[in-house]
């Protein structure tokens, strides 16, 4: 079953305010208590809606580095992708790991407490991830725009 135009108003009014009761939901996407319910539960059960996280803001907790690590990975071996992804998230402070097509295989979100911070763990752990071929750091300076709503 697709998403139908009162989905999409539901869905706009979630994304401005997750926090928001359903009966307020409800209330401004024009549909009854119940109604609402329903229909976020059929969105969950076909997976348009994943579900709540807590989003924290890992800066206040002390983590000033961020950086991105674009990797080329060694393809002769098989397994090349799932060793280095296998072994990617034994590290706690990698936050991310995206796969792609093109030159760069592996794109690892890593953050760390300082830059001497930053410099031990990228000795210590990244360079032993296994497969790498290539890396290349890209320093995170600002964010410009994140998180925004879909444009349902």
């Amino acid at each position: 079953m697709p998403v139908d135009d009162t989905d999409r108003r539901l869905l706009r009014h979630l994304q401005a305010d997750p926090e928001q009761t359903i009966a307020t939901l409800a209330d401004r996407a024009g549909l009854s208590e119940a109604g609402c319910a329903r229909r976020l539960d059929r969105l969950r059960a076909r997976g348009v809606l994943k579900g709540r996280q807590a989003v924290i803001d890992w800066r206040r907790l002390g983590w000033a580095v961020e950086v991105s690590l674009r990797l080329t990975l060694d393809k002769t071996d098989p397994r090349a992708f799932d060793d280095l992804i296998a072994a990617a998230r034994q590290v706690p402070e990698v936050l991310e790991i995206q796969t792609f097509l093109g030159r760069v295989d592996v794109r690892l979100g890593v953050i760390a407490r300082d830059l001497a911070h930053y410099q031990e763990l990228y000795r210590d752990r990244i360079l032993t991830l296994p497969h790498i071929a290539d890396i290349e750091a890209l320093m995170h300076i600002a964010d410009i725009k994140q998180g925004e709503a879909l444009p349902l």
